[in-house]
């Protein structure tokens, strides 16, 4: 499906609505004041994303869900790391000199575990490791936490779709406990949360961006969330994606990203969001919920 960003005004948004809102009673979002609060790759801004220590921080921190992003190693493992290559967070430019652009996908699972994921972010954290997912798993069900998890860059990996459910199954975490109250799986590509549909259809699932409202119908049908940039959503906006029910007969949510701050916390808390994903987990429950 073709994804548009939403540039209309709240007044257009507003008229769409009218137009586009399914019959069934608008859905009233959870207490506005009290968005969930969503550690974005652990507490990021306190410990080096996508680490065991990021999980860690969050919940020294008291927060129960936490994200996290999967890629795919040259012999098919996966690996919980942001960005496609590990140049940003690593030390592989040091360890790996000749090996430019230092994709993830061009290097195996062991040559990543020998990498230093921590230092770039601060002396305390040398020694970090990028973890595998199961690894990250294990991290998450010792800490009691809860998990939206993101399939990064899937034209990269062919089938992680399908692989990431069978380690997420291998791990216990596709029992209808968890189903119901500790995960969400989410991407950016619509293919790749349709798939997740299809493959498992009682996993809760999340499409990152902002569709237009007359695509909304369609993105309804496998997608229980639509997790938006703050930057691009407004009250209308939000109230529109609550009055539709997603594939488990429940109104859509939404879940934005990336508030960093109470300003903007405060603001997407007022349109009703269902919750916030952000680096500074503490400032946002805060600003949100005294």
């Amino acid at each position: 499906m073709h994804v548009r960003a939403v540039a209309a005004s709240t007044t257009a948004f507003m008229g769409a609505a009218v137009l586009l809102l399914p019959t069934s009673a608008a859905h009233a979002a959870p207490d506005a004041d009290n968005p969930l609060v969503v550690a974005h790759r652990g507490a990021s801004a306190y410990a080096p994303e996508n680490t065991l220590a990021a999980v860690d921080k969050a919940d020294d921190m008291g927060f129960a869900w936490v994200e996290n992003d999967v890629q795919r190693t040259k012999d098919g493992r996966l690996v919980v790391l942001h960005d496609a290559t590990l140049a940003r967070t690593t030390n592989v430019e040091e360890l790996y000199p000749g090996r430019a652009p230092w994709n993830v996908r061009d290097f195996t699972a062991a040559e990543i575990a020998r990498l230093d994921a921590g230092s770039w972010f601060g002396s305390r954290y040398a020694g970090a490791r990028v973890p595998t997912l199961e690894q990250y798993m294990r991290r998450v069900s010792r800490n009691h936490q809860k998990l939206v998890l993101e399939i990064k860059n899937p034209q990269l990996y062919p089938g992680i779709e399908r692989q990431t459910l069978k380690v997420l199954s291998n791990e216990g975490w596709l029992t209808p406990w968890h189903l119901r109250k500790r995960l969400v799986i989410q991407s950016f590509s619509a293919d790749t949360v349709r798939k997740v549909h299809e493959l498992r259809p009682a996993v809760k699932t999340g499409f990152l961006g902002t569709p237009a409202i007359a695509d909304l119908p369609e993105y309804a049908t496998f997608a229980d969330q639509i997790n938006s940039s703050y930057t691009t959503i407004s009250q209308a906006y939000v109230s529109t994606i609550h009055a539709f029910e997603g594939p488990h007969g429940k109104p859509l949510e939404i879940l934005t990203w990336t508030v960093n701050d109470a300003a903007n916390a405060r603001r997407v808390a007022g349109y009703g969001v269902d919750g916030i994903i952000t680096n500074k987990p503490d400032v946002i429950k805060e600003a949100t919920q005294g």
